[in-house]
């Protein structure tokens, strides 16, 4: 268990942060994109749930959706800590890394949510219900940090990204996007793009 006691210690006010190895970073490099966006997608996902635990007519599948997010933050801390960590080898303190079995968990969900799901004629323009719209917006942050992800895995040696964390990014935006689909009375209230439309 992690163990907070003091919330401010001065050791940021030159612009550096401590990775998990305990090394210090600029705030702005890439490995430290990577994990903020991470936190940010997190922070979005709280909202999806927040909205999702307001009483609705689809509260039965809102509630699934909420608890389902719920478990995914947890997942979400996991790939920060992840992320956080360089990638050099430590038989005697292994990092804690994204597994398989979490990804594949995510695409079961997205399978298991999808089967009701009319195909698609177009693309889908975010919005709709209130969750829908924070699903929507929680789905593009998560594919931020997959971009930061993937571009701190192209830097190499100890800064690269473990691969699972970025497979696990792709995955829960597939996720989201099959959610708000769902939090859209399956799909039957989604607004579809037409292109050229004020043309």
């Amino acid at each position: 268990m992690v163990k907070l006691n003091k919330i401010y210690t001065r050791t940021g006010d030159d612009g550096t942060t401590g990775l998990v190895t305990g090394g210090r970073v600029s705030k702005a490099c890439p490995r430290v994109e990577a994990y903020g966006a991470v936190d940010e997608a997190n922070a979005t996902i709280g909202l999806a749930i927040v909205e999702a635990c307001r009483p609705t007519a689809n509260a039965p599948t809102d509630r699934a959706i909420a608890d389902l997010l719920r478990s995914i933050q947890h997942d979400l801390f996991d790939l920060g800590a992840d992320l956080a960590t360089p990638i050099t080898p430590d038989p005697e303190h292994p990092p804690l890394r994204i597994v398989e079995g979490q990804t594949k968990r995510l695409e079961e969900a997205i399978d298991r949510y999808n089967e009701n799901l009319e195909p698609l004629q177009s693309f889908v323009l975010p919005g709709g219900s209130p969750i829908a719209g924070a699903l929507h917006l929680a789905r593009t942050v998560v594919r931020r940090a997959e971009r930061h992800a993937v571009l701190l895995r192209e830097g190499g040696g100890a800064e690269a990204a473990h691969d699972e964390a970025i497979r696990y990014l792709n995955r829960l935006s597939d996720l989201l996007f099959v959610l708000c689909r769902v939090a859209n009375d399956n799909g039957s209230t989604d607004v579809l793009w037409k292109p050229g439309k004020n043309r």
